[in-house]
């Protein structure tokens, strides 16, 4: 009976380990088990990617006047889901010269999905993407960053880049509900070669994201900053 205790202690002790690296994978903005991940541009040079998840919505013509009137450019990770319902949305993105990226079809986690729902998901938004007139490279950014085994088996297949962030004040609630408390949080935060994300696309009590856009790009721009799309901001890892 001792035996067969043990034994079913070191059971639990290994799924209890192996749930933890599993855990760990699926959260990391810096590992994934293939492929190319990247939270950051490997750069001393100020420049710095502005990026915005989902939509596009009724937002978007608010978000392309404050980048237009600020004379920057960044990246939309966009769903395939809204891209259908705002067809001209996109478009506008797209005409005002922004980069578009992929973020699913469905904004459903990539976790635990069958090779065909992944595959699914994101060849319908390339292609979605591809009909609203963009002709650049499409980087792919996981819903929520979660990623395990076939998500980025098939984003290296299709060498595709996963783009993650290091700088996201959505993910405190606190700071996320505060206008002047983004701005902050940003400018306390800010690094050569950072990724920012916001979600700017749906105004809600809890995320003011849209808000601070304004002050974000005065703030850095003081600092000496200068906006590039993520394709852009790439390309100084390679200087």
């Amino acid at each position: 009976m001792k035996k067969k205790a043990l034994i079913g202690v070191l059971i639990l002790i290994l799924l209890i380990g192996m749930s933890y690296i599993v855990y760990k994978v699926m959260n990391s903005r810096t590992f994934q088990l293939m492929g190319e991940i990247i939270q950051k541009a490997d750069t001393e040079e100020k420049v710095v990617a502005i990026t915005f998840d989902d939509g596009p919505t009724d937002n978007t013509d608010s978000i392309l006047k404050i980048l237009n009137d600020a004379d920057i450019k960044a990246t939309f990770f966009l769903t395939g889901k809204s891209i259908e319902e705002n067809p001209e949305e996109t478009k506008k993105i797209v005409t005002a010269g922004h980069e578009l990226g992929n973020h699913t079809y469905s904004h459903k986690r990539m976790v635990f999905k069958s090779p065909s729902f992944i595959k699914e998901e994101i060849n319908k938004t390339d292609k979605l993407i591809r009909e609203a007139g963009y002709k650049g490279e499409i980087h792919f950014r996981p819903p929520n960053g979660k990623k395990l085994v076939f998500l980025p088996y098939y984003l290296n297949k299709k060498d595709k880049k996963t783009i993650m962030w290091n700088i996201e004040p959505d993910s405190y609630p606190e700071i996320a509900k505060d206008k002047d408390k983004i701005v902050k949080f940003i400018n306390d935060n800010i690094e050569p070669g950072s990724i920012i994300l916001l979600h700017v696309m749906y105004d809600t009590e809890e995320r003011k994201s849209l808000e601070s856009i304004k002050d974000i790009i005065l703030n850095l721009k003081e600092k000496g900053y200068e906006f590039k799309t993520v394709s852009d901001l790439l390309k100084y890892s390679d200087k």
